[in-house]
């Protein structure tokens, strides 16, 4: 991490720009797909490192993510990075769809075990023929296809499943030991659970960038439920923050952009400047947000110059 706020070229102090990647989910109708590429449109000249594309068991969403990351080869020239599960699926199957990202020239995976079959908070059952561990996977994508990068998923607070964090750090070691080279956490809301974590993590002897997931909230009551379940902690502060503007989406999301705004640039006060946005297919927030973080597009630079 360098301190984002300043840097010394040639004895000036000089703006560091933050690197940023977004995360979207594949459209399930004509209006969502209208509203992913309207999003894509606004946040691609941004210059993120990366986006990653979501994905579930089942063959269907399976090719709403082909076809999104398809696209997005296509007409845009943004970087894709596929996500890729070992739920539902034998490692036949997982290693066509692999071999599928990479003939289309993908060269950038999300490796993550998945949310168990019947939902999150039932039993974790694994496919009787699949893998059955994201660091199994990530091992046979490194193998398949040395040349793609796999990212991984960190924990600030422990995965839910984990017996406790030290279980769950060696889950991480492992995975960083079969070839993943870059870890997104999971949503947090206090920095300092986050930099808690980065402390358990560099002891244990695991350096990759672990790389904060930052989810601004367009609706809180629907996002509170969502994280929960993840286990992420919910803070009083920040539900009193939300108080009262259930149904006053204008007001709630002036909240939520000050709120993410305020984790990012306190965040990159303390020397962190790579972020990860869960953009929920929307752009807006995240396009303010990395405003305040001195992120503009290519064209505002040009006109300003």
């Amino acid at each position: 991490m360098t301190d984002l706020a300043t840097a010394i070229t040639d004895g000036h102090a000089a703006i560091i720009r933050p690197k940023i990647s977004f995360e979207f989910f594949p459209p399930k109708s004509e209006d969502m797909d209208r509203t992913l590429w309207s999003s894509i449109e606004r946040l691609a000249p941004l210059e993120p490192s990366f986006v990653s594309v979501t994905y579930g068991a089942g063959g269907s969403t399976r090719e709403r993510t082909h076809a999104t990351i398809a696209r997005i080869l296509k007409e845009t020239a943004l970087l894709p990075a596929a996500h890729l599960t070992c739920v539902g699926a034998s490692r036949g199957e997982i290693d066509d769809v692999v071999d599928r990202y990479h003939e289309v020239g993908v060269r950038h995976i999300v490796a993550l075990r998945g949310d168990p079959p019947g939902g999150i908070g039932t039993p974790y059952t694994t496919h009787a023929d699949g893998y059955q561990s994201s660091p199994e996977l990530v091992a046979s994508i490194k193998k398949r296809h040395p040349d793609i990068e796999v990212t991984v998923s960190a924990y600030p607070e422990k995965h839910p499943e984990s017996r406790d964090f030290d279980a769950d750090i060696d889950m991480l070691k492992a995975k960083v030991d079969a070839g993943a080279t870059r870890a997104i956490t999971q949503v947090f809301f206090d920095n300092d659970v986050y930099f808690r974590y980065l402390d358990r993590v560099r002891a244990r002897g695991i350096d990759i960038p672990i790389v904060p997931g930052i989810m601004p909230l367009h609706n809180f009551k629907q996002a509170r439920g969502f994280v929960s379940r993840n286990g992420t902690t919910v803070p009083s502060w920040l539900a009193e923050k939300f108080d009262g503007l259930d149904d006053d989406p204008e007001t709630r999301k002036l909240v939520a952009a000050t709120v993410a705004a305020g984790q990012v640039q306190k965040l990159a006060k303390h020397g962190v400047d790579t972020f990860h946005f869960y953009t929920m297919n929307r752009a807006d927030l995240v396009f303010a947000i990395s405003h305040l973080l001195g992120i503009r597009p290519k064209s505002a630079h040009k006109a300003a110059a």
